[in-house]
């Protein structure tokens, strides 16, 4: 009897000519996680098999990772009836339960006995051995048995996986990430479905602390366990902001602020050969994110923003980040520069037309450049946020 995980795709097995490709992908992301534990590792097109004495830390860190439907501790046997019995009983021996159920699927379909035949030996082998009852409805234990090709595995029960895709096939992309609540689960998301993720972050020192900067790099370190690659960006937006405030009435502030925000994102993209910005606005949430404001925000890039929390109410969204760990940090009194300047009452319906003329104060593509040759990009999140602590 051998210990092992093995780990069931889910959405994965859609992929038809293409799977090899997606299990390539989550096999690498795997190896990534797993560091330098010990382990082997093999794959097929219906589990991916993974052999080692640490269950429980590979387990825990399996559970980060997307792709992964489910994940099952089994013991595997060879494909011989008194031997799979045999293990059923040893495995149950120290449980204590007063009912169960067998539940068989052969997927060796070369194997003499068919499924449900197969459940009644097994069961009429404990019914001989312990004082217990079948109850196919609601048994107190489900013992679960597939005999495939490369054995038997036996096993009770399957621990749900994250599921979408493996981070990165579907290519990298540049998330604008803020110190609040929306943006570190837009990532989430962004994440799940397979896409890789640079951060980028604006901001404005003196009017923003180091605090509120120190706070994005936790978040960021907080969603690189679902990744482990993730990167942050941290544009210098002092010059900019300070332009914008001398030249634009108070209610357009905002708007053209984020329009700057929104020029910078997809330089930096274009640059780092990204063909998407994702971000955390949700519709209707603040001026800037009514219809409006986004299309006018909007009209400045030429490359898809993509809003992943954009139709969520807050508590939706509240419900994720806590989740998944983010919210607690997101929720300090830290303010970032979207919040330092916010005037008392902000365009919800601005034109390009007034954008146009305000912008036309001032060089702002001079400042854009300056402010991207000047971008810090830290690379190990996890000795960063060491290193603040």
């Amino acid at each position: 009897m051998e210990k092992l995980i093995f780990i069931k795709y889910g959405e994965l097995t859609t992929k038809k000519g293409n799977r090899n490709v997606f299990i390539k992908r989550l096999t690498n992301n795997i190896k990534s996680i797993l560091g330098n534990i010990n382990y082997k590792m093999k794959s097929d097109r219906s589990r991916i098999y993974i052999e080692t004495i640490y269950i429980d830390e590979v387990v825990n860190k399996l559970k980060n990772i997307f792709g992964i439907h489910s994940i099952v501790v089994a013991y595997k046997v060879d494909n011989n009836t008194d031997i799979i019995c045999d293990t059923v009983l040893e495995l149950i021996e120290n449980l204590s339960f007063n009912t169960f159920k067998i539940d068989t699927k052969r997927a060796l379909k070369s194997f003499e006995i068919h499924s449900m035949d197969f459940n009644k030996i097994v069961a009429t082998k404990i019914l001989k051995n312990k004082s217990v009852k079948v109850d196919v409805h609601n048994p107190d234990i489900l013992i679960k048995i597939e005999i495939r090709q490369e054995g038997t595995f036996i096993y009770f029960n399957e621990i749900k996986g994250l599921g979408g895709y493996p981070v990165g096939i579907q290519g990298k992309s540049l998330l604008m990430l803020s110190g609040g609540i929306d943006s570190p689960v837009a990532g989430y998301l962004a994440l799940k479905r397979g896409v890789d993720l640079e951060c980028l972050y604006f901001e404005s020192p003196p009017h923003t602390s180091e605090m509120a900067k120190n706070k994005v790099i936790e978040l960021a370190n907080i969603i690189n366990k679902y990744s482990g690659s993730i990167k942050v960006n941290i544009v210098p937006f002092t010059k900019i902001q300070e332009t914008i405030l001398k030249n634009t009435k108070e209610e357009y502030i905002i708007t053209i602020m984020r329009r700057m925000m929104y020029r910078i994102a997809e330089k930096l993209a274009k640059k780092k050969k990204m063909q998407v910005i994702f971000n955390g606005e949700s519709i209707g949430q603040v001026a800037s994110q009514t219809l409006s404001s986004m299309n006018v925000i909007n009209n400045v890039c030429n490359i898809p923003v993509i809003r992943p929390v954009a139709c969520m109410d807050k508590l939706e969204i509240i419900d994720i980040a806590k989740k998944i760990g983010t919210y607690e940090t997101s929720i300090l009194p830290y303010e970032d520069c979207c919040t330092v300047f916010v005037p008392k009452h902000p365009v919800i319906n601005p034109t390009i037309e007034k954008c146009e003329l305000y912008e036309a104060n001032f060089d702002y593509d001079s400042l854009i450049d300056d402010a991207i040759n000047n971008i810090e990009v830290i690379t190990n999140l996890e000795k960063k946020y060491e290193d603040i602590l």
